[in-house]
């Protein structure tokens, strides 16, 4: 990885955490998302950032920002957008929804009907969207950071697996600490950091280092690794929906945009490790008797890790 190339990722990352205090990891894996084109589900209570963070990612890299708030009578042609009848030009005119932009906010998904949650997954999975049998191909980049309340909450509706599965990452933000609150509220006593944020770079440069991220090499062995974790979770006793294959794809693109961050142009087992839970969580189903135990999906994922065999990586010239 060049020196301009690593400069960019730390503009980044520097810019962000202007307005995110103590959230590095947070904003370091959001990062990893958008490189890997991937999407992100942030999960917490209300007020914690969530909204503050994708605002602060759009503003780094320059891109369009569109913000979807969710609402329990929000319809998919919100979303997606809606043909009108133009009565001069005797046709209809189809007008793209808030779903048409680079960095998409869909705020508080949980909270609107799962109908409406599924306009979403077209968009995120094939990059293009259907209305009235017309395919609009969304330009790049396109990445969706969704924030959710915890199910406990009421007026929330569980997310369906089917787009659960769609998000390459799922992270929860966590209270500041006392220093990093105190911070908070210095920085905002006058004005607010986010209005103050400029650009680091450019959408062709973000594109640039997307491109980049995939010649990131990710030697066999590793590859074997992921997939032993992926089947590990299929065949466990206490996990009823294992880890799908896609899946581990999600994981090895995670890490090359992980390794790239890192200034590295070859993923190790360690990126790996890291990144297993926050791909792996949201994809997996325990059965009901683990439940009642009281295990979590965090504590199975973390004891296949400790039972399945780390690679060795062998002296090899990486490219």
């Amino acid at each position: 990885m060049s020196n301009e190339l690593q400069l960019q990722v730390d503009k980044i990352l520097q810019n962000i955490e202007k307005v995110m205090i103590g959230k590095t990891d947070i904003a370091r894996l959001s990062l990893v998302a958008l490189l890997a084109e991937g999407h992100v589900l942030l999960e917490d209570v209300p007020g914690v950032g969530k909204t503050m963070m994708v605002r602060a990612l759009a503003k780094s890299v320059n891109a369009s920002f569109k913000r979807i708030q969710f609402t329990p009578d929000l319809l998919p042609s919100d979303v997606l957008g809606v043909s009108i009848y133009n009565q001069k030009e005797m046709e209809f005119t189809f007008r793209p929804g808030p779903i048409v932009g680079n960095i998409i906010l869909a705020d508080e998904i949980n909270r609107t009907s799962p109908k409406t949650q599924s306009a979403l997954l077209e968009g995120m999975e094939e990059k293009s969207v259907t209305v009235d049998g017309v395919t609009l191909n969304l330009e790049r980049p396109f990445f969706v950071m969704a924030t959710q309340n915890p199910i406990e909450y009421e007026g929330t509706y569980s997310l369906p697996e089917a787009q659960l599965d769609r998000f390459l990452l799922k992270m929860k933000m966590g209270y500041p600490s006392l220093a990093e609150e105190m911070e908070v509220l210095t920085r905002s006593q006058k004005v607010a950091p986010i209005d103050e944020l400029e650009p680091v770079i450019s959408l062709d440069e973000l594109i640039e280092l997307q491109n980049r991220v995939k010649d990131v090499y990710v030697e066999e062995t590793i590859k074997y690794y992921i997939v032993d974790l992926a089947r590990q979770t299929r065949n466990h006793e206490n996990i009823y929906l294992g880890a799908s294959p896609r899946a581990s794809i999600a994981l090895m693109k995670a890490a090359q945009a992980y390794a790239f961050i890192a200034g590295r142009d070859f993923v190790i087992p360690d990126d790996v490790q890291y990144l297993m839970p926050y791909v792996f969580t949201h994809r997996i189903i325990l059965k009901p008797d683990a439940k009642y135990q009281g295990l979590s999906t965090e504590q199975l994922l973390h004891d296949i890790m400790e039972n399945t065999h780390v690679p060795v990586q062998r002296a090899v010239h990486y490219k």
